[in-house]
């Protein structure tokens, strides 16, 4: 990290760009050496031989390898144990082995292009190693923190209440400590490989848009997020396969265990995910935008720089958290997101087809896992359909070709599934019920798409009026963004709730018993709206990758219409992330519905008598609902509270710097700035601030169980601490899904009316000055708070379903 001091990074100037030691006039001047160069190289694009690209290319082939035999393994395993039944597990494994070999042609595809500018290869190198290495501290907290709560379920599960009477309390804290270890680890994974492909890809996008070669340049910013969407998934749905032979093998063909009570044993798993996700994204959060803030207002507002300016001290810090935070994080969120999803749609089906007494019990427990399989095979196609037509086609428009595809693709996919899995003689008409669900679950998070773009796009009118309201000044710019952001909710819940509804009524007319088909019919909705989930991954990855490479264009010293492909594709990359926070919140709060009746399910199954109605009239209910309430605002103000700390104390050191170091800014330059410093206190901060708005999101729950517990213990109510917990769960994932369209809009779309400002020419103006202030307002709001609480609404529920039986006194 000291190198980063060493290195001579030089500043851009206005109508130079320096390559090597020389200043060669740009366009309409002449041309300049790099784009010459590099047009020559992407002539021929010939295969990298460095090192580091074989390596890269060998590494992703043993991973696929590895996950290819695991794979492999399993399906025999399944032909073992289940014999015929095993079939729709065989599917989903083929599935997944297709999937790792489409990610090795994509890891193949991406290496392949040129990376050998020395300029930009210096600039992504510090990127890479600064990602990483926050990557591996940030892992070595995480793992320790996972090991002592590891311990702690192990211990709780020694002593509460089995779900089933055929497996003892040892070997259930056995298999649930295991599975929650293993949900860590392929989440912790997943956030791996986020980074790992956007720090490599960052470089080749530079290059592409330096050779004026658009058409790669946004195939590389989007295909190097494909890549990395795509494994997640994959190894999200091979775990959840590993993991439920393993329960099958272990508890169904040795110890006679009934098929149906095998879901409920899964939870572990999820409750890993979202663990690791947590912190990933409200470290990486953090990370990101502190480092943004500090750079923002230093560079931006001190100093009238451009956006990434070598000069500015912080610049390394600000790219570097566009992995740790937009990848690495948004990778383990949605891949906790399918996991809750799977697993809280596992127990329901299993449940229901129990109590439906369905011959086909094995199609309702496998067909969540059956659907997100398809969903690789649908996005997969829409990845490869992705072509744009030319620069004059804005890049949101090729996405959004390949994402219809994808979804006529999935409505076609849901419905033969849903006739083939979901037929039974006990109900001739559910199927088409449940495809019904799972078409009005399509549809919503397509509407959720396109009102999170007219709130976030500055195309539209919510952002313009942002961007109007600058020229009055900072304070007006605040004040349009807030109600832009309050605004925004409206719409989205509206669309929800007719979800809800609609789904709800078609799963309870469907034929199978009532209260749990309407349940199931609000699962499978859900497995609708992610079952696209990769292809929207891809586009969310689409932004940070696009960012990355206008930073490494900008510090190479690059001309101004180099830097105005990135920007175009960074524009575009706010919308696409915006638009995948939308999609991941409405799949999020469907999936809390689920989740919260996957824990009546497990409660009613633990007492011996159905567990339905929570009473909301209950004082206690209420208290403890309000307490869910009062979670969300404490966690989004500490998490924002944590950015504020840490961006002060980046403020501080660049000021130092351009302070103590007037060389910096000289011209020409004499002196380069410290880029290490920041990108230490940034790491520290990260890390340190992290722990305390994480902490408060796992405990609450099990500190309101237990204290009500006690207090039920003592009035002779001995389900209140469940009815409490349950208060808790539905209050907090209301106000948390609320909450987090507000942030992740307003943000958004202060976001982009700033560039809507720079690109109308008005930069260094009092307007734009406004502007940035809206930015660095909204920046905790978009990518630390905001995303945070997609992962608190369903951590909360998966504690309560891992731990719940603790908080019955029956």
């Amino acid at each position: 990290m000291n190198s980063y001091s060493q290195n001579n990074l030089r500043p851009r100037m206005q109508s130079v760009n320096k390559v090597s030691d020389v200043a060669i006039t740009l366009p309409g001047g002449g041309d300049s050496k790099y784009t010459r160069i590099a047009t020559e190289a992407y002539s021929s694009k010939p295969v990298s031989a460095s090192l580091d690209n074989i390596q890269s290319i060998e590494n992703m082939k043993k991973l696929v390898n590895l996950m290819s035999s695991i794979a492999g393994v399993c399906i025999l395993l399944g032909l073992f144990s289940m014999g015929f039944r095993a079939g729709y597990m065989i599917i989903v494994l083929l599935i997944c082995i297709g999937s790792f070999f489409l990610i090795q042609h994509l890891a193949e595809w991406v290496i392949k292009h040129p990376d050998n500018d020395p300029e930009m290869r210096k600039i992504s190198d510090f990127i890479r190693e600064g990602a990483q290495g926050f990557l591996s501290v940030q892992y070595n907290a995480i793992g320790w923190m996972a090991g002592v709560v590891g311990v702690v379920i192990f211990v709780i599960y020694l002593f509460r209440q089995s779900t089933t009477k055929d497996v003892s309390k040892f070997t259930l804290a056995i298999l649930t400590t295991l599975s929650f270890f293993l949900g860590c680890a392929c989440s912790a994974l997943a956030g791996y490989i986020g980074v790992w492909s956007s720090v490599r890809v960052n470089i080749r996008v530079a290059m592409a848009a330096g050779a004026k070669d658009y058409m790669n340049c946004f195939l590389l910013c989007f295909r190097g997020g494909a890549l990395s969407a795509c494994l997640s998934a994959s190894m999200c749905i091979l775990g959840i396969c590993i993991l439920y032979l393993v329960v099958h093998i272990i508890f169904v063909d040795f110890s006679g265990m009934p098929v149906h009570e095998v879901p409920v044993l899964l939870a572990g798993y999820g409750f890993g995910a979202s663990f690791v996700a947590l912190f990933m994204q409200l470290g990486g959060g953090i990370y990101t935008k502190a480092a943004d803030v500090g750079a923002d207002m230093c560079g931006k507002i001190d100093h009238n720089l451009p956006e990434d300016d070598p000069r500015n001290p912080a610049v390394i810090a600000d790219l570097v958290g566009d992995n740790v935070g937009d990848c690495a994080g948004s990778m383990a969120d949605v891949f906790e997101s399918i996991a809750a999803e799977i697993i809280g749609t596992m127990i329901l089906g299993a449940s229901l087809g129990h109590e439906a007494k369905v011959e086909n019990l094995e199609s309702f427990i496998f067909f969540p896992l059956i659907i997100h399989a398809f969903d690789l095979v649908v996005s997969g196609v829409g990845i490869m359909a992705v072509q744009s037509r030319g620069r004059n086609e804005p890049p949101l428009t090729t996405m959004l070709r390949g994402y219809m595809i994808a979804m006529c693709l999935a409505i076609v996919g849901f419905v033969a599934t849903t006739r083939v899995m979901l037929y039974t003689a006990v109900a001739p008409s559910a199927w088409w019920h449940f495809s019904g669900c799972g078409i009005v679950g399509i549809i919503t998070s397509y509407l959720l798409v396109l009102i999170t773009k007219y709130y976030t796009d500055y195309e539209n009118e919510p952002v313009l009026s942002i961007a109007r309201a600058s020229k009055s000044g900072h304070g007006t710019n605040i004040i349009a963004g807030v109600s832009v952001g309050m605004e925004s909710t409206g719409l989205p819940i509206v669309v929800i709730t007719i979800a809800l509804l609609i789904s709800y009524t078609l799963g309870k007319t469907s034929g199978l018993p009532g209260n749990a088909a309407g349940v199931f019919g609000t699962a499978v909705a859900t497995m609708g709206m992610l079952c696209t989930a990769v292809f929207v991954l891809s586009m969310n990855n689409f932004g940070p990758i696009a960012d990355n490479g206008g930073g490494i264009v900008e510090m190479s010293g690059q001309g101004e219409e180099v830097r105005e492909i990135t920007d175009m594709l960074d524009a575009v990359g706010n919308v696409t992330k915006a638009a995948s926070k939308g999609y991941a919140v409405g799949g999020s709060a469907l999936a809390c519905f689920v989740l919260f009746q996957a824990f009546l399910d497990e409660i009613s199954i633990l007492i011996g008598r159905p567990f339905q109605n929570i009473d909301i009239a209950n004082v206690e209910v209420v208290i403890g609902g309000m307490l869910g309430v009062m979670t969300i605002f404490l966690f989004t103000g500490w998490s924002m509270q944590a950015v504020g700390y840490t961006a002060e104390k980046v403020v501080d050191e660049v000021r130092r710097q351009f302070r103590t170091m007037p060389g910096i800014m000289a011209t020409p330059q004499t002196q380069n700035p410290d880029y290490s410093t920041c990108v230490s206190i940034v790491t520290k901060g990260a890390l340190g601030a992290m722990v305390k708005p994480a902490v408060l999101a796992l405990s609450m729950p099990v500190i309101v169980g237990f204290v009500f517990r006690a207090v039920g213990s003592y009035t002779g109510r001995p389900l209140l601490g469940l009815e409490c917990v349950a208060g808790f769960m539905m209050f907090g994932s209301i106000t948390g899904l609320m909450m987090a369209i507000f942030l992740d809009n307003a943000g958004g779309a202060w976001d982009n009316a700033k560039k809507w400002v720079e690109k109308s020419g008005e930069k260094g103006t009092p307007q734009h000055q406004a502007s940035v202030t809206g930015d660095t307002v909204g920046d905790p709001f978009k990518d630390t708070a905001g995303p945070s609480l997609h992962v608190i609404i369903t951590t909360m529920s998966t504690t309560v379903l891992v731990l719940g039986p603790l908080f019955s006194g029956v």
